[in-house]
């Protein structure tokens, strides 16, 4: 399993990044794993739009989900004439962003399977397994298990204890770590820190966490360093251009 970071910005993307988007690959299925604001023209430094095999979007903010807009109008647009792609996302979650276009006109680029967070089901060689996590919309937590190789994402979430049970012993957790350590009250319970992340990522057992979603401000040394105190694993940061191979 490969996993590739498109981006990782929370909330907008710095100048030259991207928001969350990430390429998972396995046995040659390549699957969209979000698909925040200008990770589209990342996306198409690796693949043309056609090749991509299935998009799964955690949750119905922009920073997740906008560049679904762009990627289907390239599949539409673009004269190749790919079948329809399965997109995979919680009810009602991607309704404004496939609202963009006029009524009808990106009909035929996707076929849209709704989940309601806990379901279980196959993405290609992919074995999906989804956890409902605290945010301000619904964000389903993702596992995704291929050949012995477990990849877990939070999407955005607040502390939770399904956040251990969806990373239990996985092969890399990816976790949402907006702030270093002390989060804002209004956002306590819909956002991580990435202590609290390392606290799960120990909990869970998993071999390898990466931090994402860090906010515009917050430092990537200082998030680091507040991860390392709590896992004694590898710790890193997602960026754009960062490619794993889990084995």
């Amino acid at each position: 399993m490969r996993l590739s970071v498109l981006g990782a910005c929370g909330a907008w993307p710095r100048a030259g990044d991207a928001c969350s988007g990430f390429l998972v690959e396995q046995d040659g299925f390549r699957l969209l794993l979000d698909a925040g604001y200008a990770t589209l023209p990342r996306l198409l430094e690796r693949i043309s739009a056609e090749e991509v095999d299935a998009a799964f979007i955690s949750h119905g903010h922009p920073d997740h989900c906008a560049d679904l807009n762009p990627l289907l109008r390239a599949r539409a647009l673009g004269g190749h004439d790919p079948a329809p792609l399965p997109v995979f996302a919680p009810p009602g979650a991607l309704d404004a962003v496939l609202a963009l276009d006029r009524p009808g006109m990106l009909d035929d680029a996707y076929v849209l399977h709704e989940l309601e967070p806990g379901a279980c089901f196959e993405i290609g060689p992919f074995r999906a397994e989804t956890r409902l996590l605290p945010h301000w919309v619904p964000n389903a937590g993702v596992r995704l298990s291929a050949a012995g190789r477990t990849l877990a994402y939070t999407g955005d979430s607040g502390p939770s204890e399904e956040i251990a049970a969806l990373a239990r012993d996985a092969d890399v957790l990816l976790a949402e770590a907006s702030y270093v350590d002390d989060v804002p009250e209004d956002s306590r319970h819909h956002l991580s820190s990435a202590r609290t992340a390392a606290r799960q990522a120990a909990r869970a057992g998993v071999a390898r966490l990466l931090l994402t979603h860090l906010m515009p401000g917050t430092s990537p040394t200082a998030a680091l360093a507040a991860a390392s105190t709590e896992f004694t694993g590898p710790v890193d940061l997602a960026a754009a251009g960062l490619t794993l191979d889990l084995r």
